[in-house]
């Protein structure tokens, strides 16, 4: 249903098919690989679907061709305009270049330099509006008035969802044996081809939307039976931060979609961690969403072989780096501890010694006479110490204090 309450035509599998004919020789038919950790947790068999791999980093492509060559000679002749985080953005840039017409990206400000640089590598001019992507669709609607460029909207338009849809497609050639399909979900463009094409193949298959808990727009928005706006939103996964679901995506995810689940930062990060030490496959937050919902093992029951889509892997490399971190700390692998010691010479290198004999790694030390919780002849030691995991971090606290040492985690005020 629109806004005004008129009803709203869902897309076919023709649709999506006549997309995938559109993208032949365009798109990358992305490899599906088995997940051994995650078949282990589920105790069902996990394939991920590599949509990282597709051309631009992200599905992206699929919709944004799709739309793009699609419009008319006098339409491509006013460019076009698009806003987006990242992803979208790269596969507007891209598709634009291939179809021969220019191309306008509203990004919001401090979006990540990586995805910054590759849409203008691409071809497209790039503008900043606003801290959110609804900030800059904003732009982009004001920009396509004033001048003419037809907009290129991130989800909500037929063609794109068609597009988006091709990756269903694909899935159910390679593993037709799916009975879940798992998909990150921003404003819904891609689960809601997904489910199109999907559901008309496969009546019974199961298809899960994963949203970040911070930027959960389509739970609110299902309960009251309407689109609804969220007003902030907050999450390490910017390629779904989307406060508003559309209009046609709605629709689509009210009818056809099975459930819409949300996974916190601290999942996003160790599904991050888990994809690139287990599978050697870098993804962004958003990309992880779907496998965290696996791997946490409380969201999604899955009663058959499912499939988790990897969307994107535009990271950059300094969220990655923390990430990393965030996702060590979350699995007990990662410590930061403040330890109290005697100021008297030779105490650190006790402290060290002790750390060393519990055989933890030390990344930084931090060695302080100033805090104001320190007693007079005090110091503080901080340390950063990686660890095998939980118990191997329970001892090494439990030894530092048997030793005499007052220890307090990072963030605890435990005397």
């Amino acid at each position: 249903m629109t806004a005004a309450g008129t009803p709203l035509d869902l897309l076919t599998l023709a649709d999506v098919e006549a997309a995938r004919d559109l993208l032949a020789g365009v798109a990358k038919r992305t490899p599906l690989i088995p997940s051994r950790p995650l078949s282990e947790i589920t105790g069902v068999p996990v394939w991920l679907k590599c949509e990282n791999q597709q051309r631009a980093g992200s599905y992206k492509v699929r919709g944004a061709y799709t739309r793009i060559s699609r419009l008319s000679a006098a339409e491509r002749a006013r460019g076009v305009v698009a806003a987006s985080a990242g992803n979208h953005a790269q596969g507007v840039a891209l598709a634009a270049g291939l179809v021969g017409t220019r191309a306008t990206v509203f990004m919001p400000e401090g979006a990540p330099l990586p995805k910054v640089t590759a849409t203008k590598g691409y071809g497209a001019a790039v503008e900043y509006a606003g801290t959110s992507v609804d900030d800059a669709l904003e732009a982009a609607h004001d920009f396509a008035r004033e001048t003419g460029a037809v907009l290129i909207h991130p989800f909500d338009h037929a063609d794109v969802i068609a597009g988006q849809g091709t990756v269903a497609l694909e899935i159910l050639e390679q593993c037709p044996e799916a009975t879940t399909i798992l998909t990150a979900v921003g404003g819904g463009g891609l689960v809601s081809g997904i489910a199109v094409a999907a559901k008309a193949l496969r009546p019974d298959i199961r298809v899960v939307g994963v949203q970040a808990a911070g930027a959960a727009a389509f739970p609110p928005s299902l309960a009251a039976g309407a689109p609804r706006k969220l007003e902030s939103g907050a999450t390490i996964a910017d390629g779904i931060a989307v406060l508003r679901p559309g209009d046609l995506t709605f629709a689509h995810v009210e009818k056809l979609v099975d459930e819409i689940v949300t996974v916190h930062d601290e999942d996003l990060s160790a599904a991050l961690l888990v994809l690139l030490e287990r599978h050697k496959t870098v993804v962004e937050p958003a990309g992880a969403a779907a496998t965290a919902a696996l791997l946490t093992g409380a969201y999604v029951p899955v009663d058959g072989p499912a499939v988790a889509i990897l969307s994107g892997g535009n990271i950059d490399p300094m969220l990655l780096l923390r990430v990393i971190e965030h996702g060590l700390a979350s699995a007990g692998r990662f410590l930061r501890l403040a330890v109290r010691c005697v100021d008297r010479p030779g105490e650190l290198t006790r402290v060290l010694g002790e750390i060393a004999g519990q055989r933890a790694n030390i990344v930084d030390v931090n060695h302080s006479r100033q805090s104001p919780r320190l007693s007079f002849g005090e110091v503080e030691v901080a340390l950063s110490v990686e660890t095998r995991g939980p118990e191997h971090s329970a001892a090494l606290i439990s030894a530092l204090r048997d030793a005499g040492y007052r220890v307090s985690l990072l963030g605890d005020t435990t005397p």
